[in-house]
């Protein structure tokens, strides 16, 4: 049987830390290996890969010393953080999803995890669904899970019609799809590989590129309506800023709000009342760095200049912490000082952001 489905019959703040800390597998020394982590994950192979793939970790204490290109691999994946945004989506999933299994006549209940571009919103989305993957093979076993897949990560393309839209989820466990089928036999087809294969959590990610005003958009809401009343899932999404886009306005928006619970993904605030939200992110990813002349403590004490260039949003920082990472590792130094982030250009928005300050112009005593 192939292992596909598709082709089978059947906002509290808290401090962050490391996803996970158990030992991950040995990174791959060859360029030229494939890393599970880089397949696509909007299919089903890419997704299981992922979910079963052993999470980046730190060398646990008195570990041998990796290699030089083992650490290049670590620091190149990383580590995934714990933020609030993941234990908020985790335990709303898990509530939501045990709310609606006997929920057989309406949709049921669903989830909106919006924030600005770089918050961490596609990682939350993703922790969780390697979370409900694992969790649901740990409860029925490999063999009784064997061609199912609990969950479907869907990504909306940019202009996309419902037909299109409806290919996507197609596509994710492979289900067969012909020029000649209209969008009413591929959403038919779709709800019938879904519910074989027992999907239990869909996750449909950059939902913001669907503008009910607009015909094609329009269609394509609908058609996500249609399908949440099909497939016995819990629906979550993902966008930027959602709430100010068209999706939450009019009478279609009025029903995907009244059905959905919103988890806003925003940037870390440099404080938080007595607490420092971003300067204990930065901790936890300081903590996993695996450099030998690395001094603790040295990015911490950065965190209002970190801070300054990120605008507070995790995927900007992970960027900038990594790159420097592997910039230390490939220079000799080992280390990260304020000249190694210095040095790094980081994404658009980021730079676009950040102003450095002006140093004064010291005074000239002897100007008359």
């Amino acid at each position: 049987m192939n292992a596909s489905p598709g082709t089978s019959d059947a906002s509290a703040r808290r401090s962050p830390r490391a996803a996970d800390r158990s030992p991950s597998a040995a990174a791959s020394t060859a360029d030229d290996t494939p890393d599970p982590q880089q397949r696509s994950v909007t299919t089903w192979d890419g997704f299981q890969a992922f979910a079963t793939t052993p999470v980046a970790a730190p060398p646990p204490p008195g570990a041998p010393r990796r290699s030089l290109e083992e650490r290049l691999a670590y620091h190149s994946r990383f580590v995934t953080v714990r933020t609030p945004a993941i234990d908020a989506l985790a335990k709303n999933v898990r509530t939501l999803m045990v709310l609606g299994r006997h929920q057989a006549v309406t949709a049921r209940p669903s989830l909106i995890v919006t924030g600005p571009a770089g918050a961490g919103k596609t990682t939350a989305l993703l922790q969780v669904g390697r979370a409900c993957h694992l969790a649901h093979t740990r409860r029925h076993g490999p063999a009784a899970t064997a061609g199912q897949a609990p969950v479907a990560y869907v990504l909306v393309p940019p202009a996309a019609s419902a037909k299109t839209l409806a290919i996507e989820f197609a596509r994710y466990l492979g289900t067969p799809v012909t020029a000649g089928m209209s969008q009413a036999q591929i959403t038919g087809a779709v709800c019938h590989t879904y519910t074989a294969a027992r999907v239990q959590l869909v996750m449909i990610d950059e939902i913001h590129r669907l503008n009910p005003r607009t015909t094609t958009g329009a269609q394509s809401a609908d058609l996500i309506k249609d399908l949440t009343e099909r497939i016995g899932a819990t629906f979550v999404y993902a966008g930027i800023d959602v709430t100010t886009t068209p999706l939450f306005t009019g009478v279609r928006g009025a029903q995907l709000a009244g059905r959905a619970s919103l988890i806003d993904c925003a940037a870390f605030p440099a404080r938080l009342g007595d607490e420092e939200p971003f300067r204990d992110l930065i901790t936890a990813m300081e903590s996993a760095l695996d450099l030998r002349h690395h001094q603790p403590g040295t990015l911490p004490r950065l965190a209002p200049y970190l801070h300054e260039r990120t605008a507070g949003r995790i995927g900007s920082l992970a960027r900038l912490i990594r790159q420097a990472a592997i910039t230390a590792l490939l220079d000799g130094t080992e280390r990260i000082t304020k000249t190694t982030l210095a040095a790094i250009r980081l994404d658009h928005l980021a730079e676009q952001h950040y102003q450095p300050r002006a140093r004064p112009r010291s005074r000239n005593t002897n100007t008359p």
